[in-house]
């Protein structure tokens, strides 16, 4: 137990930060001349990279770790590269930027290696406490393939949203009163004022400054969270990364005008339109605009919406499908990223044979008889690509009703007669479908990073599948759903695949296959 030495707010010196944990954490132990405090283990809020001496605040004490939260770099991590376009203290939206990307990956394999660690036990038995000499043993470790690089590791974001916002602190004599750009780190009353995204091309950057500086002209205020008042909201820029499509939004509070009735609505959201329009005259890539009419007064971009130019969506291929994608869609945001990725998935696919097909060699053949249970469809990609692949049916399962209208439209502009749509939740579409005595051949599970519910669980081994393919984006509630099947079943990890699923920050995908012993 922590003892009385060290308590809330005190300051700890010289601290070397070990590594970086899942969900952006970082990790040290503390050297202290007190036993009960040497080697505790502390965990840091905060920005710094690997093998950096920090200087830190204590913010909590838990049995056997620390809290805490940085004060200030004392000395820099050898790895760290300078990048002059980089506020990485100030926004997360990619703060790995000053880590050589070949250490980006190291760190997201050993942080897939380190949450799945508490299965080792369960996939070789052998592996105890009083066999600690067989804890590295090949069973464990060759399961790991080397982690997937993303194709692309700059401007790879098909989608940004930037926000406008005001930041008055009289208390800190501060008076900012037209920032665009992206909240700050850790305090997300402050937008920071950014002229360029290290994560979107050139191209986009260029569009996003035109926007900018145009706004600054119309004599129209940024919009005040805290007051909820005043005229501009945000700025959402989607471009494809295969087709080279370009979607604008421009969001604006419509209230503004009834509070300022001397002002004439119509003929100042002629200048905008008029602007817009010209911007798509200038940048032939810009197929869709819209404006978002957006009294809400939460944080949100969209709302009632008005298509001003172009076409509703735009279209992005990915595995020789076509996508529509709408100002609402959602779909990933490392388009590239995302063709790899599902061409793992249906590479890991194995058909009734219990044999695995290398996706460009699959035939009608491979799955013409398989019956493939998606479940967590929200985003279209995984169901279209088994029906493209000639399963015989494709059940896809989505709880968000909204979904289904996407669903439909691109299943339809691609020709795809093999699926059925299931808008309800999974835990509640499982007990039904298997009280009717269904079944199915191979089960993709893709649930959010929150958690896959655990009332699922029993009821997806009730099928008894050859396969199961799990698709996750959180390691922990991975390591925890894995350790259920492991114990719960005869399925046994055939492999797991590591993605880096967008560099620079702290996200990771992983692609596990399950089989039958």
């Amino acid at each position: 137990m922590i003892q009385m030495w060290i308590k809330k707010n005190d300051i700890l010196e010289n601290i070397l930060v070990e590594k970086l944990v899942f969900w952006g954490k970082w990790f040290a132990k503390l050297k202290h001349d007190n036993p009960d405090l040497d080697w505790r283990v502390i965990f840091i809020t905060g920005w710094a990279i690997p093998w950096s001496i920090v200087n830190l605040r204590v913010i909590n004490k838990k049995k056997s770790y620390i809290e805490t939260q940085i004060l200030e770099i004392v000395h820099k991590s050898e790895i760290e590269i300078e990048n002059i376009n980089n506020k990485y203290w100030m926004s997360g939206g990619w703060k790995w930027i000053n880590i050589p990307y070949e250490e980006q990956l190291k760190i997201k394999q050993e942080q897939i290696k380190e949450s799945l660690n508490v299965l080792k036990n369960k996939i070789n038995p052998k592996i105890t406490e009083e066999n600690p000499e067989l804890a590295d043993i090949n069973l464990y470790d060759d399961l790991f393939l080397p982690i997937e690089t993303s194709p692309v590791i700059n401007w790879y974001r098909n989608k940004v949203e930037f926000s406008f916002w005001k930041y008055l602190s009289f208390k800190n004599g501060i008076e900012q009163h037209f920032n665009v750009g992206f909240h700050k780190q850790w305090e997300f009353s402050k937008v920071e004022d950014y002229d360029w995204a290290p994560l979107i091309d050139e191209e986009q950057n260029e569009i996003y400054r035109e926007i900018k500086k145009f706004s600054k002209t119309v004599w129209l205020p940024v919009y005040d969270q805290m007051k909820q008042e005043w005229f501009f909201r945000h700025i959402l820029i989607r471009k494809t990364h295969f087709t080279q499509e370009m979607m604008i939004l421009l969001s604006f509070n419509p209230e503004y005008f009834e509070k300022n009735t001397s002002l004439d609505k119509d003929e100042k959201l002629a200048i905008i339109k008029f602007f817009l329009i010209w911007l798509a005259s200038k940048y032939p890539v810009i197929k869709s605009i819209y404006l978002s009419h957006n009294p809400n007064k939460a944080d949100v971009c969209i709302w009632d919406l008005e298509l001003i130019y172009g076409e509703a969506t735009i279209k992005e291929k990915i595995l020789d499908l076509t996508f529509n994608i709408s100002p609402t869609s959602f779909f990933q945001t490392n388009s590239s990223w995302a063709e790899k990725l599902y061409s793992i998935v249906l590479d890991f696919a194995k058909n009734k044979t219990n044999s695995t097909i290398p996706f460009f060699s699959r035939t009608k053949e491979d799955f013409k008889d398989m019956t493939v249970l998606d479940l967590y469809g929200g985003t279209w990609t995984i169901w279209m690509i088994f029906a493209n692949a000639w399963a015989q049916k494709v059940i896809s399962v989505e709880m968000v009703n909204s979904s289904s209208k996407d669903w439909e439209e691109n299943a339809n502009l691609n020709c795809l007669t093999n699926i059925e749509f299931v808008n309800a939740k999974v835990e509640k579409f499982l007990e039904q479908y298997l009280a009717e005595w269904n079944k199915a051949d191979l089960l993709v599970i893709d649930p959010p990073r929150a958690w896959m519910h655990p009332d699922s669980l029993p009821n997806i081994l009730k099928f008894d599948t050859n396969q199961i393919i799990y698709v996750s984006c959180n390691p922990a509630t991975l390591a925890r759903d894995l350790w259920y099947i492991l114990d719960n079943s005869n399925y046994k990890i055939e492999k797991i695949q590591a993605m880096d699923m967008f560099p620079h920050t702290h996200h990771i995908e992983t692609v596990v296959s399950l089989i039958k012993r």
